[in-house]
């Protein structure tokens, strides 16, 4: 089964938790000193906030896949599609292990198809240092057929 992912940059991350909590009646399933996140069933949405963008607002959207059958299905309709896919393959990022690609819709927006493989310590291993970019999402607006490790904020 799927679930709805959101991710949001937030300026104040307490009083943004506050906030989601009491939106969602539910405190998140994890927190970190620059994110969180709820685990939602009803409705079913993984709703992650972070304070690595560099303004507040929507970072990426997403589909998180429980198999990798699943996911393999999205990465296909996106190929038949003709939509231009950005493979990550397995990374870390958000403090979990995944297996992701990405694609962009028509206004820029990055759109993250991801299996969640486990959790790690770290917001990124590759660049636990790195300050700015949320995920490891594609830079808004920009062309999707540049290479997603010529990202500079992030993975």
């Amino acid at each position: 089964m799927k679930r709805f992912h959101v991710h949001l940059h937030v300026d104040d991350l307490q009083a943004s938790i506050a906030f989601y909590s009491q939106l969602f009646s539910a405190q998140p399933t994890r927190v970190e000193a620059d994110y969180a996140k709820w685990m939602l069933e009803d409705p079913r949405v993984n709703f992650a906030i972070s304070t690595r963008g560099n303004k507040p607002g929507l970072d990426h959207l997403g589909l998180q896949t429980d198999s990798a059958e699943e996911l393999d299905n999205l990465r296909q309709a996106a190929g038949s599609a003709e939509m231009a896919l950005i493979e990550e393959g397995e990374t870390t990022c958000c403090y979990a292990r995944s297996e992701k690609h990405w694609i962009m819709d028509p206004q820029g927006i990055p759109w993250e198809y991801f299996r969640t493989l486990g959790n790690v310590a770290v917001f990124n291993e590759q660049q636990q240092a790195t300050e700015g970019g949320a995920c490891c999402a594609p830079v808004r607006g920009k062309p999707v057929g540049i290479p997603f490790k010529s990202r500079s904020s992030c993975c």
